[in-house]
């Protein structure tokens, strides 16, 4: 640690001539050992909590981890399945898969484990969308539930510190506030026996938690105050820097900003403390190391031994990086260390003492076995046939132990942890290795045929393995595969649309339905592809036999003609595909992005339908500028409607006069650059008699709150503020008399009824007069919004703003949301 700390003092000197974003130049090589070297400074475990993937704070557990050592963690309570998403269209659980994925990949710049309380898709523990309440939240979640999974992860992973990221107050988002609310409850009863008593009897220990901190913002609120803008050497950047890094792969929230290095101070106040000390600040009260817990061991031998390992850690990290001086003296601790834990075993120490050392040693434990493994210099290099396969496939996999170190390494085993009927060999020896040396070796098994399909929140199925003895010391590292393995169907099906709906003014004599289905087998696939329909219906052709090749994929066509006489109402149509007597009824949603691992996600192959009555003008001409955001253009192509889908080149030189009504997707300024460029075209096409509807936008979705409207037109923010969380809250129409309600649909208060997850969101807070208003709606107990429908005239033309969420109505079926925005965009035809 001087080697270190005298380190530091120099760099800080030149601290203001460095970058502010990225690794510098003259980062020390070796990274990854100090990653492993670090911790054994200190026994310290802690734990954030939030509610939704992005909840960490990231600068914060940079600096304990990255800086300090401290093992750190972050519990979250749902996937952000109720977000929005700004690199793809995947939505719901889709963009809970990806939210997961991107947290876990976050964590690892700063070093913190992620860990959450939902378990599987849809989940009761489920992202729904903006709460004002914690009430609302349990309520949904189901509280029961959510704290007996919050006392299981404490009593689990055992932290001395808890820190939920954000207060109970007013101005917090219901989700924040509630794992705020379970925190505090969690810090007694996790260490009463009477509270979840099952879980002892599983084999759990009560804990007792330290000290339970809030983030505050100001020194005034804390009782402590951390600098932790510090900049490290070993990373080449500061903490904050370093949280920042984590935050930019967050990127289907856009996250992550540049910074400078700078004094950075985090504000802390203590909430609650299981012992009172007159030493104020973070680790005041809780031993650090295991040189202070020798201090609560009565028996003087177990004290002494306790600080001699201590010693060892602070000579193997004074050692840094020197990874061929760090081998023997680790290996050595690992040794003391095992010996220590079965020496505490069998004490006649207080239980929870002994309970607590147990804990803390198998931590050092865990984390030698790292460090020695990395100072052996041996390296794994795992290769896999492929990334998914299907039951009965032969899986193959490769791995090349290489020994980069410089001494001779013997009696090195080589595994693969897997499932026990995938049949793949055991352990291979290796007599030695000399360094440079390298040596294949390859596992081949077989995909059991009653296999599970996975599940992309599953743990994983395969884990290499590579052990190695040193002077009867073993070492053991344990990875996962450079891409997770997906068992997946054979035949994957899928359909388009997803949604139908069926207008029943205008009852189509046929509709198209295409499914596609795709071959994830090796082997050719002959299969026969039909349709389940509702009573009634009736399908051209009935089925169709198709033969695919492996990794291919081919399209079938059905018209479906559903009865004359149906009536309002949800309906599905499920796909299928029957091959060799078996019958595949799933979509595979494959989510890749370079940023995560590839995901699978599968969900029944169903077409949601729903009939209802929807009035349209015939004439109807719609251009739509879509975000990426959204799938409102195709949902509105299904429903029949004339849509052209605009392109730069339409929006830099094509003729818009041809279109009634122009429609931009939701946040399509944060996407689309050409439309901020052509803004003014846009306001022309108003001017000369247009009608232009635009959905919501973020503040910052480069909105210009004086001129991307024709008048002025300011967002709300903070946007906690100015949104309708309530799904059902009551809406008045403030003009029912007018056209927007009246033609071609005539809107009543059933229009309003099974709307999902909100009303609105990001209100607009101030406009120009010129503006008209038409609703007012509120969260119960709350001053009411108008400003959800926003329409002026512009010259010969209407500029219509609206923040109701129709895209969400609009994929969800709502037949209110439907019929309500074909009013907004028919008014082109009107006015």
């Amino acid at each position: 640690m001087k080697k270190y700390l005298a380190l530091m003092l120099v760099v800080l000197m030149i601290v203001a001539m460095l970058p502010a974003h990225g690794l510098a130049d003259d980062t020390p090589e070796d990274v990854e050992l100090w990653n492993a070297l670090n911790p054994l400074n200190t026994t310290v475990t802690f734990l954030n909590i939030g509610a939704h993937p992005d909840d960490e704070r990231s600068d914060f557990l940079a600096y304990l981890s990255r800086g300090l050592g401290v093992k750190t963690a972050s519990l979250i309570a749902n996937r952000g399945e109720g977000g929005q998403n700004e690199i793809g269209s995947e939505l719901g659980d889709g963009l809970g898969i990806i939210r997961s994925n991107e947290m876990k990949e976050a964590a690892k710049v700063t070093g913190v484990k992620a860990y959450h309380l939902s378990e599987t898709t849809s989940d009761p523990i489920y992202d729904f969308g903006f709460s004002k309440s914690p009430e609302e939240t349990l309520e949904k979640w189901g509280e029961e539930l959510t704290y007996e999974r919050l006392i299981r992860f404490i009593r689990t992973y055992q932290p001395d510190i808890v820190m939920p990221s954000f207060q109970n107050v007013d101005t917090q988002h219901g989700h924040h506030r509630a794992m705020t609310l379970l925190s505090g409850r969690a810090f007694e009863d996790a260490a009463d026996p009477s509270v979840f008593p099952e879980q002892l009897k599983e084999g759990l220990s009560v804990w007792q938690v330290k000290k339970l901190y809030l983030p505050v913002a100001s020194k005034n609120q804390a009782t402590t105050t951390i600098d932790i803008g510090r900049y490290d050497p070993i990373y080449g950047m500061s903490y904050p820097q370093l949280g920042e890094e984590s935050r930019y792969l967050h990127k289907s929230q856009g996250m992550g900003k540049d910074i400078p290095v700078e004094p950075r101070p985090y504000h802390l106040k203590r909430w609650k403390e299981a012992s009172s000390s007159e030493e104020e600040g973070l680790f005041s009260s809780i031993p650090y190391d295991l040189s202070e817990w020798a201090e609560q061991v009565p028996e003087k031998k177990l004290r002494s031994e306790l600080k001699k390992i201590q010693q060892q850690l602070d000579h193997i990290v004074d050692l840094y990086p020197d990874r061929n001086a760090i081998l023997s003296p680790s290996k050595q601790a690992l040794k003391d260390v095992r010996k220590m834990l079965e020496r505490i075993g069998k004490s006649a120490l207080d239980q929870e003492v002994k309970n607590t050392l147990v804990h803390k040693l198998t931590l050092k434990e865990e984390q030698l076995q790292e460090v020695s493994f990395l100072a052996s210099g041996l390296t794994l290099d795992t290769k896999i046939s492929s990334a998914t396969v299907t039951r009965g496939d032969d899986v193959s996999l490769s791995m090349t132990v290489k020994n980069n170190g410089e001494n001779i390494l013997r009696n090195i085993d080589v595994s693969l942890q897997a499932p026990a009927d995938w049949e793949f060999d055991g352990q291979i020896k290796i007599s030695q290795l000399k360094p440079n040396q390298e040596k294949t070796v390859t596992f081949t098994g077989k995909v059991p045929l009653n296999q599970a399909y996975t599940h992309p929140y599953d743990d994983a199925l395969l884990m290499p393995s590579v052990q190695f003895t040193r002077k009867g010391i073993t070492t053991t590292s344990t990875t996962e595969l450079p891409q997770p393995l997906y068992v997946l169907p054979k035949l994957a099906v899928s359909t388009s649309p997803e949604n139908l709906i069926v207008n029943t003014v205008d009852i189509k004599d046929s509709m198209p339905v295409r499914v596609r289905v795709k071959n994830y087998g090796t082997e050719v696939n002959v299969a026969d592809v039909a349709l389940q329909l509702p009573e009634g219906w009736e399908s051209e052709p009935k089925q169709e036999e198709i033969k695919l090749s492996p990794a291919s994929e081919t399209e079938v066509s059905f018209k479906v003609s559903p009865p004359s006489h149906i009536t309002s109402g949800t309906f599905a149509v499920k796909a299928m595909a029957e091959s060799k007597n078996e019958v595949f009824n799933t979509s595979v949603q494959e989510i890749v992005y370079e940023h995560i691992d590839d995901a699978y996600y599968q969900y029944p192959a169903t077409i949601e339908g729903v009939a209802f009555e929807l009035q349209k003008p015939d004439t109807l001409k719609i251009g739509y500028v879509e975000s990426g955001f959204d799938q409102v253009a195709d949902a509105l192509l299904n429903a029949g409607f004339d849509v052209t889908k605009l392109t730069e080149q339409h929006l830099a030189s094509a003729d818009l006069g041809q279109y009634d009504t122009i429609v931009t997707g939701i946040r399509a300024r944060l996407s689309r650059e050409d439309l901020v460029r052509h803004n003014e075209r846009l306001l022309e096409y108003v001017e000369d008699g247009g009608h232009l509807v635009v959905q919501y936008h973020k503040p910052w979705d480069q909105w210009d709150q004086e001129t991307t409207a024709p008048y002025p037109l300011e967002i709300g923010q903070p946007s906690i503020e100015w949104r309708v969380t309530d799904e059902n809250a009551p809406v008045t129409v403030t003009k029912p008399e007018h056209p927007l309600f009246n033609y071609p649909n005539n809107i009543d208060s059933s229009d309003w009824n099974n709307w999902v997850q909100e009303r609105g969101l990001y209100f607009p807070m101030s406009w120009d007069d010129r503006f008209e208003t038409f609703v007012s709606m509120a969260d119960p107990n709350e001053d009411p919004f108008t400003g959800g429908i926003l329409m002026a005239e512009y010259g010969e033309g209407t500029y219509l703003y609206t923040n109701l969420v129709f895209y969400r109505q609009i994929a969800n079926q709502v037949p209110g949301g439907y019929r309500l925005f074909t009013n907004l965009l028919s008014y082109g035809t009107i006015k």
